[in-house]
């Protein structure tokens, strides 16, 4: 294989393989992919603009029976810390939210085992009474597998349902890497590999909009981590016409503090930022069809975040007003609304506020900075 070769292929939007990616990832100079995903990103992305968005990530329990080694969050059914939120709860915290200018709740939970398609079904309409204007961005591919496990439904029914009682988007949850050795020995009471790729099969189908993801960095291969960008690749081409699939690919390293994976088996977080660098350019020249890239500021900080902008990455998530699973594993990292757009005009772009469908916003003319540190 010859590196420029390859680099001119992917400068044609040609899907690369496999091997061709671990090639590019192992041999050509990080200059080069640079170069490369900048110039995908001008043509996909020419407004010389990068988008960021206010949401808070609430969680509806901390009660999960899928033992995933990597998250300290959860807590086993019946132990005294276990909680499901309250409408009172998220009341308060929506009321924050809209005070601090977000729109979206990003709901995510664990595999309660005693909350099915009823429990949700009810809590998104309530949520869409009290707010109709909120838009709720919740679950992920394995929670809606649980669910459809739990009363015997299928994926589609499951969906469905929810899409009716007010789900706008689907996250990327529970995708870390799509290979079921990998699943087996980091969260085996997941969905498989499969399950996660047909739930957003799914979605799609459904025109419910959702996001791709991987977690890296830990037990996963080279080879097992460019399998999961072509099982993305692969998704997203089957998509109706109509529909947007995943809208963005979200990468981040696997954080290890406090985990079960790094107490008991040894494995730690090695990723640096100029791997972190690579894997953003290289999302952006393997996903030539997932037209935003987001580079995650929470997991690797705000300069190696900064560089990425110049690597193929067009999107700075979201400020995250409240997010506890990924901090319970050591991501230190912290924005506010004007610390975001400092950051993205620091390195040389035009922040834009955004909706989770990547639709622009204005920035709301009365908004209380967020100061609250959780």
């Amino acid at each position: 294989m010859n590196t420029s070769e390859l680099l001119e292929k992917a400068l044609a939007f040609e899907w690369l393989t496999v091997e061709e990616g671990i090639f590019l990832f192992e041999h050509a100079p990080l200059n080069s992919l640079v170069f490369v995903a900048d110039e995908l990103r001008k043509i996909q992305k020419p407004d010389g603009k990068v988008t960021w968005m206010i949401d808070r990530n609430v969680n509806t329990t901390n009660v999960c029976i899928a033992n995933c080694k990597f998250c300290n969050f959860y807590r086993i059914p019946g132990h005294a810390e276990a909680y499901i939120t309250t409408i009172d709860e998220y009341r308060v915290k929506i009321e924050e939210m809209r005070r601090f200018g977000g729109d979206q709740m990003l709901l995510q939970g664990g595999h309660h085992p005693d909350l099915g398609i009823d429990f949700y079904e009810q809590l998104f309409k309530d949520l869409k009474t009290n707010f109709p204007d909120i838009k709720l961005h919740a679950l992920g591919p394995p929670e809606i597998a649980h669910i459809a496990k739990l009363g015997k439904l299928t994926h589609t029914e499951v969906l469905s349902r929810l899409k009716a009682a007010g789900l706008d988007s689907l996250p990327g949850a529970g995708a870390e890497i799509l290979n079921d050795r990998v699943r087996r020995m980091i969260s085996k009471g997941k969905c498989s590999g499969q399950e996660w790729l047909d739930v957003m099969r799914a979605a799609h189908q459904l025109d419910i909009t959702t996001s791709g993801t991987m977690m890296f960095g830990h037990i996963e291969t080279l080879q097992e981590r460019f399998e999961h960008l072509a099982l993305i690749r692969q998704v997203q081409s089957e998509k109706p016409a109509h529909a947007n699939g995943f809208l963005a690919f979200i990468p981040w390293p696997f954080q290890d503090d406090g985990t079960l994976l790094r107490r008991v088996k040894g494995i730690r977080n090695h990723v640096t930022s100029e791997e972190y660098i690579r894997m953003i350019a290289l999302s952006r020249i393997m996903l030539p069809n997932v037209i935003n890239i987001q580079a995650s500021w929470l997991t690797v900080g705000e300069k190696t975040a900064q560089l990425c902008l110049h690597a193929g990455a067009n999107d700075f998530g979201s400020i995250m007003i409240e997010e506890n699973v990924v901090s319970a594993a050591g991501a230190p990292h912290r924005f506010t609304s004007e610390g975001i757009q400092k950051a993205i005009k620091e390195a040389g772009f035009e922040p834009q506020l955004r909706t989770q469908k990547y639709e622009f916003r204005e920035i709301p003319a009365v908004m209380e900075q967020q100061v609250i540190n959780y």
